[in-house]
């Protein structure tokens, strides 16, 4: 079912070159795009993704580890259920995932920008209402960009903060005008989710709630029982379901979550059918434990769906606000210390391959080891002073020889050690004040293959004098430890698109260095990564963007703050033979809402 794929990067070429297109501005569309025109035409019928005559009914049920204690997903305190934002509540436009980022009407039927983006103006829908039948208003959007912007999670406050003005401009439309230049900000404000004023007034916002948000999506809160299941409901009477952005979308009857004790068990209960899909990231497990009664009488399917995303960032990150961790030699010797070719052959049998920068397996990425040219040197030449080695001269990870000992990589490590001040003494790694060189690995209950992962790492420490361990919590104590950054290394990951925008800031930018909740859990202090940021925003055509991408790219990778692990280059998902997918798959391949925004189920 994955034949009609773009392929690789071909389809992001294309996609790419689309984007060079000249651009409408001034005028009312139907749709916006980071560069250049919407591919789609006014009169489209159903995302080309998306199968138009899909069948309507059937539920799809998902195992989760940990658990949740709240409804509101939209602020720092307490955990919401998967799903209960993408599910329930919608944005002015909708993302098309065969684009890089382009936008098309959702709850706003028009959306309206000049060439400087200086300013973005929607028009609701005249039918847009909300679950319980009320209209969705001009005064639920500004109240809904208000609250989430001064009070909801740190990711909506940097757009906030550039909106200089908001007018209402017409019974159904409104007007934002911008302080800052950031031609991606009249897309993030599509994307914002709405929800309704008066649900919220003489409350609260920031406190968590089990009071579900009244939304305006296809899908209700049920019945739910925090940290055991919530069920999503498909609603009769939902507003948009005949929508060409939903046409072929949104097709089940019922989205239940069932919530485990960690992912072994949630496993067991996929295999024994309590739930009825699961998505495998270990492939040894996916081509060793597939033998299961279901799978060998057809009843469940194991599909293997290839994309064109970039591999992001996983792997065990560094706290640099600890004193330990802040000397780059340091983190540079615990990469080198860290020998992948084994852990990957003894977890994964050597199967996926190795992230080698945030952007990698995309045209956004650095090349390993090849120096910054042309645009991408010339933007990083002011900060030359700030970057560390190999931004510009070149940079790749080091490599293992994949025996236990690992050698050469421990001779290199020890070599960085002792140039930051570091030696051994009687067999334990001390500082200059005879501080013993110790610290803890943070994981989550359930992470089995991270928590081998990390247990063979610290074995490889050991090699240097270095006394690591594991810690494991629960879900709740990991959220509230990563919220407030007290960790000194911890599971890391970070998924990212072929378009960034602003959520970089978010993800590295210094406010995260002291603000709490941030993603920014390195920590890190880079004004060459928010200058590359900026230019990002700034840029107006396809070449600049990517250059801007790319030196951001080559900023992080060599700011060494995170032990890269693995990453596939092909989602794997086993499911009941009645949950049906399109066999035209977007670019961006099995993206977060791919299942079950365009799944059906078909007996």
């Amino acid at each position: 079912m994955c034949s009609g794929i773009l392929g690789g990067l071909r389809g992001v070429a294309a996609a790419l070159m689309l984007a060079g297109m000249p651009a409408l501005s001034g005028a009312e569309t139907h749709g916006i795009a980071m560069y250049g025109q919407p591919a789609l035409p006014p009169d489209f019928v159903s995302l080309p993704y998306a199968n138009p005559d899909a069948p309507k009914g059937g539920r799809i049920v998902f195992g989760e580890s940990g658990g949740f204690d709240s409804l509101n997903p939209f602020i720092i305190n307490g955990i919401a259920p998967a799903g209960l934002s993408a599910h329930t509540v919608e944005t002015l436009l909708g993302r098309s995932y065969d684009e890089p980022f382009t936008l098309y009407g959702l709850l706003a039927e028009s959306v309206v920008t000049d060439e400087a983006r200086s300013f973005v103006e929607f028009t609701l829908r005249e039918g847009a209402r909300f679950s319980d039948g009320s209209p969705v208003t001009v005064e639920d959007v500004i109240w809904s960009f208000e609250i989430l912007g001064t009070q909801g999670q740190p990711r909506y406050a940097a757009a906030w903060g550039k909106i200089g003005g908001v007018e209402q401009t017409g019974p159904r439309s409104v007007k934002f005008t911008f302080n800052t230049v950031d031609r991606e900000l009249p897309l993030i404000l599509g994307l914002r989710p709405i929800l309704k004023k008066a649900q919220w007034e003489g409350k609260d916002f920031t406190r968590s709630t089990l009071e579900a948000p009244i939304g305006s999506g296809p899908y209700v809160v049920a019945e739910f029982e925090p940290g055991r299941f919530v069920t999503y409901r498909k609603n009769p009477d939902w507003w948009g379901a005949e929508l060409p952005f939903n046409r072929g979308q949104h097709n089940l009857d019922e989205i239940r979550y069932d919530y485990f004790g960690d992912g072994g068990v949630v496993f067991e209960a996929f295999k024994a059918g309590e739930i009825t899909s699961w998505r495998e990231t270990n492939p040894v497990k996916w081509d060793q434990q597939y033998d299961f009664p279901a799978v060998a009488a057809g009843d469940v399917v194991k599909s293997v769906i290839p994309h064109s995303r970039p591999s992001g960032i996983e792997g065990f990150v560094f706290n640099t606000r600890r004193p330990l961790f802040a000397d780059w030699r340091v983190r540079e010797a615990l990469i080198a210390a860290f020998n992948f070719e084994l852990v990957n052959r003894t977890l994964n049998a050597g199967i996926p391959p190795r992230i080698q920068s945030y952007f990698s397996n995309s045209p956004l990425g650095m090349v390993p080891g090849a120096p910054a040219e042309g645009r991408v040197a010339e933007l990083l030449e002011p900060f030359k002073a700030e970057l560390l080695p190999g931004a510009l001269e070149g940079y790749a990870l080091p490599v293992g020889d994949g025996t236990e000992a690992n050698r050469a990589a421990i001779r290199r490590a020890s070599g960085l050690l002792e140039e930051a001040g570091w030696t051994v003494e009687e067999g334990v790694l001390k500082n200059a004040e005879g501080t013993p060189f110790a610290f803890e690995i943070l994981i989550t209950n359930g992470a089995d293959d991270i928590i081998n992962a990390a247990t063979i790492y610290v074995e490889g420490l050991k090699r240097l004098g270095i006394a690591a361990r594991v810690v494991t919590v629960d879900s709740a104590q990991y959220k509230e430890r990563t919220t407030n950054y007290d960790f000194d290394m911890t599971h890391y990951i970070r998924s990212l698109s072929l378009s960034p925008g602003n959520e970089q800031t978010l993800y590295w930018g210094a406010a995260g260095v002291t603000e709490p909740g941030t993603r920014n859990w390195m920590g890190m202090n880079s004004p060459a990564a928010e200058a590359m940021i900026a230019t990002m925003l700034a840029a107006k055509g396809p070449d600049e963007f990517i250059a801007a991408v790319q030196a951001l790219d080559r900023v992080l990778t060599t700011g060494r703050y995170v032990v890269p692990i693995w990453y596939s280059d092909v989602s794997r998902i086993a499911h009941r033979k009645e949950l049906k997918y399109p066999e035209r798959l977007p670019l961006y391949g099995d993206w977060p809402g791919f299942q079950p925004e365009v799944w059906w189920y078909e007996d």
